[in-house]
């Protein structure tokens, strides 16, 4: 399984980026998807999720509003749109996979499969 992400950089506050992460070597409708973000020294954070079962979508209270996630399963990707950004969005992003996993499981972060990060960063 090899999760791909893409589309980080440098935006100044008030801009906007787009996440995308290509999945391969996994039944990718079968996948609840999601976004989380780490910044040095604290834990990783939880920032948004898809359901497999029904693209439902769910936010952490920091990004809800200014952030949508989205999923494509014929091309095996999973977007996150971020506007409005703000310094404090400043973080490693990671995108995750975890096979049938419900909305507490994805909430709590337990995805099975990772991406290996891009790097935001928002500048005030």
């Amino acid at each position: 399984v090899q999760l791909q992400a893409s589309g980080g950089g440098w935006v100044q506050a008030g801009g906007s980026l787009r996440l995308s992460c290509a999945a391969s070597g996994l039944t990718f409708s079968t996948y609840t998807m999601g976004w989380l973000r780490q910044v040095p020294g604290k834990e990783r954070e939880f920032v948004a999720g898809i359901l497999w079962s029904d693209a439902t979508t769910y936010y952490s209270d920091s990004v809800k509003g200014r952030f949508t996630i989205s999923r494509d399963d014929a091309k095996k990707t999973v977007f996150l749109q971020m506007n409005s950004l703000k310094a404090e969005d400043t973080a490693v992003y990671y995108c995750a996979a975890g096979s049938y996993l419900g909305y507490v499981g994805a909430m709590k972060g337990n995805f099975e499969y990772w991406g290996q990060g891009t790097q935001v960063t928002v500048s005030s």
